[in-house]
């Protein structure tokens, strides 16, 4: 398990590489699409692959809920249970702190839950929501976060950040003593809503746990964050949490600006939650390898597709992938002037939607409340994204980025 960089721009931060995982080759930049509960909605994970996808995100909470362990550990793993070979990321429930507000609360040593679905109540700490990646068998593992939204005062975030120290701190420490664990990478996450001091705390915090440290407790203030002895990271990545939540795009590219710098150059660099095309285009910019988000597939099932703007759809410019400007549109394929259009949605698309039906097809499937018109625009979507990543990385290569 590595990460090697193969290529940096001169212009910008842009850079690819390769991420080597226990189930296979990722190359950077790349985008996970969302296969929340093991399944991204409406569509095969093999479809996803043939569509270009390397890698999937699940979640830890959501499967420790439905279907559970106990289903997990019959199949040895979510690989077997998905029945698939690419890579997995598991988020480790931290998103879920922060998005069940009401069903939760928090203290030093964890959260605890109540189902959304009948009530019951779970105890989620970063030693179980280690025990529960470690069990699902994912790639990437994520260590158990927390961030109060946007936005968010100083003290706050203190105090989010103290818990996302010392709760890391304890992931680390788990992970080390539990050698079932070795061929899965584990990732630290970044707080610090919008504050640069508060931001550039939780990078130090996460870069001074040694590799030998052994928590005694989470502390509830920034003496959580004491330095301690280092002598290397033993991270295998690094994410940017609590961003996307609220913030305009302009605070997030700030936030970006002054906290990549700051990261190990050669571990990846993961964006978490992010976003809309331009956004993942800038994000690179500044040095971001890894990107997720379920604009896509939620998009697509209430039917507003993705297309590549004219200016790109033929000659020299397609084929340098340019990504200069305002480069794609969205259309939303209920109005009622696709009722007789004959033209597919992108002339441009090789997905199965663009390759055989038409504009008014998919009206009547939206229209008729056909799941099929779900699918195959999410479908649609994922080839976008997925073409779009792969655009990226073809224009650093090419000294346009």
């Amino acid at each position: 398990m590595s990460f090697k960089l193969l290529k940096k721009s001169s212009d910008t931060s842009a850079r690819t590489g390769v991420l080597k995982t226990a189930h296979g080759v990722i190359h950077t930049p790349f985008f996970m699409p969302i296969a929340t509960k093991g399944s991204v909605k409406g569509v095969e994970v093999r479809e996803v692959a043939d569509l270009g996808a390397e890698i999937v995100l699940a979640n830890t909470y959501h499967l420790y809920l439905q279907p559970g362990l106990a289903v997990i550990k019959k199949f040895k793993g979510l690989h077997r249970f998905m029945n698939t070979s690419l890579p997995i990321l598991t988020d480790s429930g931290g998103f879920q702190v922060f998005s069940l507000s009401k069903l939760r609360k928090v203290d030093d040593n964890g959260v605890t839950f109540r189902s959304p679905s009948d009530g019951s109540e779970h105890r989620l700490t970063p030693e179980e929501s280690m025990r529960i990646q470690m069990t699902l068998g994912s790639d990437i593992m994520m260590a158990f976060d927390y961030f109060p939204g946007y936005p968010a005062t100083v003290k706050q975030t203190e105090h989010a950040i103290a818990l996302t120290t010392v709760w890391a701190q304890r992931c680390y420490a788990f992970k080390k003593k539990n050698t079932a664990a070795n061929k899965q990478m584990l990732f630290g996450i970044v707080q610090g809503s919008t504050h640069k001091k508060l931001r550039e705390e939780s990078v130090k915090g996460l870069l001074n746990i040694e590799k030998d440290f052994s928590a005694k407790g989470g502390p509830a203030s920034r003496s959580g964050l004491r330095t301690l002895r280092v002598r290397t990271t033993g991270w295998d990545g690094f994410a940017v949490g609590g961003l996307a939540v609220g913030e305009p795009a302009a605070e997030m590219y700030k936030v970006l600006d002054y906290i990549v710098p700051l990261l190990p150059e050669d571990k990846p660099r993961y964006l978490m939650g992010v976003g809309y095309p331009e956004q993942i285009v800038e994000s690179v910019k500044r040095g971001i390898d890894m990107f997720d988000c379920v604009i896509p597939t939620r998009e697509g099932r209430h039917g507003r597709l993705f297309i590549w703007k004219s200016s790109l759809r033929g000659g020299a410019q397609r084929r340098r992938g340019n990504l200069a400007g305002n480069f794609y549109d969205t259309i939303n394929i209920t109005n009622s002037q696709f009722k007789s259009d004959t033209k597919p949605v992108d002339p441009t698309c090789d997905c199965p939607l663009c390759k055989n039906y038409s504009r008014a097809y998919l009206y009547q499937l939206f229209k008729t409340q056909d799941f099929l018109g779900q699918r195959l625009a999410t479908i649609h979507n994922l080839r976008f994204y997925l073409q779009l990543i792969r655009r990226i990385g073809l224009s650093i290569k090419q000294r346009q980025l």
